[in-house]
């Protein structure tokens, strides 16, 4: 036969068999900072003990803001995110604090009811990583929602590029990918094409543009720039560089990709069809996971601070709070294998 269930035990019921006010075994069992005299904190648990009473996490949640950070990604699958996320766990550990992680793919709706459902639970900070979050204007639901959970003393940091009025960690984007299209420019490379990523995000846009101003300023006439549009990820690289080899590459001697994880599975699809890179074709990227330099050819890349964006995603959110802060980092020009100089 099934047993009874256990009689819920209160705090009610723990200061009446302490013989002590609630609000004393209230401070006691609810690790309170004020001071309790240690004959009423002994008794307090005694009777804790006896009476088998538990905390309960979720009310005390609803009364006061939890240690925890909690982070709303688009995408928790990418290698970038990854880096950026292991440093938000180690940022938040020196505070005293721990990160959860939400995915919502970008979508608003997704987000919004993500942060509607994390007000409910208090966290100490909420950092939102997205691409997507282009000039919100003061009606949409996720900005209420925001502004919601500021208003009750929560703090918000944003990785990624926002006209939202909040702490903001960004790339510089277009900086980065003005750097690599001037890069092969010089290099002599005179017949290029751009693998773009999602059009819909903003990062992909604007390292579109990057590329195509470093270019030109180095004489590349724009009808010898080809974009090409793809999955953000590894097959959708693999798919676009198929596609251009067995068109036969039409002249191109360059394939500048949005991120690392599409030049990767581009050079994959170009060895795939007997095509050498650098030899045949040039290839390069941006970010420079971990495997960009592990990979045959090393993949020339713009290296982004990808671990400062999480580490000072977290510092903003635990800071002192003032006007609104904006942080862009730039990235770094790493030269490797994949890129050949032509004449």
């Amino acid at each position: 036969m099934p047993h009874a269930a256990r009689p819920t035990v209160t705090l009610h019921d723990v200061a009446a068999a302490a013989g002590v006010s609630v609000a004393t075994a209230s401070r006691v069992l609810g690790g309170s900072a004020r001071k309790v005299a240690p004959e009423f904190q002994a008794r307090v648990l005694a009777a804790a003990a006896a009476l088998r009473y538990t905390v309960d996490a979720s009310a005390r949640a609803m009364r006061r803001a939890s240690d925890s950070i909690a982070l709303v990604a688009d995408d928790l699958t990418t290698p970038s995110m990854g880096l950026v996320v292991a440093a938000m766990e180690r940022e938040a550990r020196t505070a005293g604090a721990f990160v959860t992680v939400s995915s919502t793919m970008g979508d608003p709706e997704r987000q919004a009811e993500t942060v509607r459902v994390l007000r409910s639970l208090r966290p100490r900070a909420l950092v939102l990583t997205s691409n997507r979050l282009l000039a919100a204007a003061a009606e949409d639901r996720l900005v209420k929602e925001l502004l919601a959970y500021e208003r009750e003393g929560g703090r918000v940091a944003v990785v990624g590029e926002t006209d939202l009025t909040f702490d903001t960690i960004a790339f510089d984007n277009v900086g980065a990918a003005r750097a690599m299209g001037g890069f092969v420019g010089r290099a002599g490379h005179r017949r290029v094409a751009i693998f773009v990523g999602a059009g819909d995000r903003r990062n992909m846009s604007d390292r579109t543009a990057g590329f195509v101003a470093g270019l030109r300023a180095e004489g590349v006439r724009a009808s010898d720039i080809e974009l090409v549009s793809c999955r953000a990820d590894r097959d959708g690289g693999f798919a676009a560089a198929r596609e251009l080899a067995e068109a036969g590459m039409d002249g191109r001697q360059a394939v500048l990709a949005s991120n690392d994880a599409i030049a990767i599975g581009a050079m994959s699809a170009f060895r795939a069809a007997c095509l050498n890179v650098p030899d045949d074709v040039s290839v390069t990227g941006i970010d420079d996971l971990p495997l960009a330099s592990d990979v045959t050819p090393r993949l020339t890349t713009v290296a982004l601070p990808l671990a400062r964006a999480g580490a000072e995603a977290i510092r903003f959110a635990v800071g002192e709070r003032g006007p609104a802060r904006r942080l862009v980092l730039a990235g770094r020009l790493i030269v490797r294998d994949s890129l050949r100089p032509r004449p």
